[in-house]
This record gives C-alpha cells, sequence and structure tokens, in this order.
C-alpha cells in the first residue's frame, strides 16, 4: 500500500464557488478505481503553514499509482483544480512496500507525466509555492 498526502491552499481571488468545484473534481478524482481510500476535506494541522485543506489517499502499489496518475479523471480534473493552488505540499508518502527502490519508482512516475503532458508541468510551475516531500 502506498499512502500519499496532500496539503494545499486557495489563492485569494478564487471565489467560494471556484473552490467548492475544485474540492468536488479532487474528490470524484479520489473516487478513481486505483484509489483504495481518500479523505479530502478542511486541513486540521497549524493556520500559522499556510494550509486549508488536505486530501490523503491510499493505493494498492506501484501499478495503482501510475494508473491513479494517469488515469483520464484525473487528467481532466487538474486544469480546472490546479490554477486555484496558492500553496501545495505533496508530502511524503508512506508504503509497507519492502522495494527499497520504491521512493524512486514513484518520482520515476511524476516524472513520466511531467514529460508527457507539458501542460500539467505548466499548470504545476504555475502554483506560487510548491513543495515535495
Amino acid at each position: 500500500m502506498i499512502v500519499q498526502f496532500m496539503r494545499f491552499a486557495f489563492r485569494e481571488d478564487s471565489t467560494e464557488e471556484q473552490k467548492t468545484r475544485a474540492l468536488a473534481l479532487i474528490r470524484r478524482t479520489a473516487a478513481v478505481e486505483s484509489v483504495a481510500f481518500s479523505t479530502v476535506g478542511r486541513l486540521l494541522g497549524d493556520p500559522a503553514e499556510g494550509y486549508t485543506h488536505g486530501y490523503s489517499f491510499g493505493l494498492a502499489d506501484l501499478g495503482a499509482f501510475e494508473r491513479y496518475m494517469y488515469d483520464p479523471v484525473h487528467l481532466a480534473g487538474d486544469p480546472e483544480i490546479l490554477p486555484h493552488y496558492a500553496k501545495l505540499h505533496v508530502g511524503l508518502a508512506v508504503s509497507d512496500d519492502p522495494d527499497p527502490e520504491l521512493a524512486a519508482k514513484i518520482t520515476a512516475v511524476y516524472q513520466g507525466k511531467l514529460a508527457e503532458y507539458p501542460e500539467w508541468e505548466r499548470l504545476m510551475a504555475a502554483i506560487p509555492e510548491v513543495r515535495f516531500g
């Protein structure tokens, strides 16, 4: 199992309607077949860090992770979600998979998506503050 956690904050100029739509799209992405479980909602962390919402999800294995990243539902949602992020922290993943190369393989999936979808790379680069790990 691979469990990932993301924290984010919306841009100040995003309307409540846009935020609601983005959260609905994240929940739709969280419901694709490759996701074993998920939670999307208000972040209960330290407000001083500037993050307001979070998304955690579990995937059975690296194959499920790759299907998730390239799922048409995921690909369709990102252009409507990512422009509303002021801050995004894709946190460390947790896994019970003993493969010592798993982190590198996950990174390779991200890099492969960036290479295959230049628009996704542009959307990610437009977020004022992005952090991995």
